[in-house]
């Protein structure tokens, strides 16, 4: 059963999408998997798409941490990528992250519920350009958790996201 409601005016034309509204800008995100709460796709595997504001009108947390990509602090902020998983789908023990690149990458459930990972859509407090890790980056929080800086762990820490597949 879906998780999110909207009035009837905002529902997608399609019955199992009719808890997400639709987006109004361009899309930047994309989830499909076991979705649901959608707002495009088929009643038999709908999707959830999100533009920026969408993103941006969920609870947003900030992470001030060094990485191993950035010199000194950095402010990330965006929403916790549990609390979108959780609007979008249920019962999910893998997420598999896309980039526009194509290069992807498979992040255990326990990973997500254990730390606060963003899914970042700012920097120190701008929107972040392609060239730039954005629009989307996956972003461990690092200083906090010091045992967090392995390869494995950047590894999973995407940037350039575009999509998630939740498994």
């Amino acid at each position: 059963m879906a998780r999110c409601s909207v009035s009837r005016r905002e529902a997608h034309p399609l019955k199992a999408n009719e808890c997400l509204p639709a987006p109004k800008g361009k899309v930047v995100l994309t989830i499909s998997g076991v979705v649901t709460c959608g707002n495009a796709g088929s009643e038999a595997s709908p999707l959830a798409r999100f533009d920026m504001p969408m993103l941006e009108a969920l609870p947003s947390r900030v992470n001030a941490t060094h990485t191993p990509w950035t010199q000194g602090v950095v402010r990330f902020s965006g929403p916790l990528l549990r609390e979108l998983i959780q609007r979008v789908g249920q019962d999910v023990s893998t997420v598999s992250v896309k980039a526009i690149n194509d290069f992807s990458a498979d992040i255990p459930m326990s990973d997500i519920t254990r730390y606060e990972v963003l899914l970042a859509t700012r920097r120190d407090g701008e929107p972040m350009p392609v060239r730039d890790f954005g629009p989307l980056f996956i972003l461990y929080p690092f200083d906090a958790h010091p045992e967090l800086m392995t390869e494995e762990i950047r590894f999973r820490s995407v940037w350039q996201v575009n999509g998630l597949v939740l498994r």
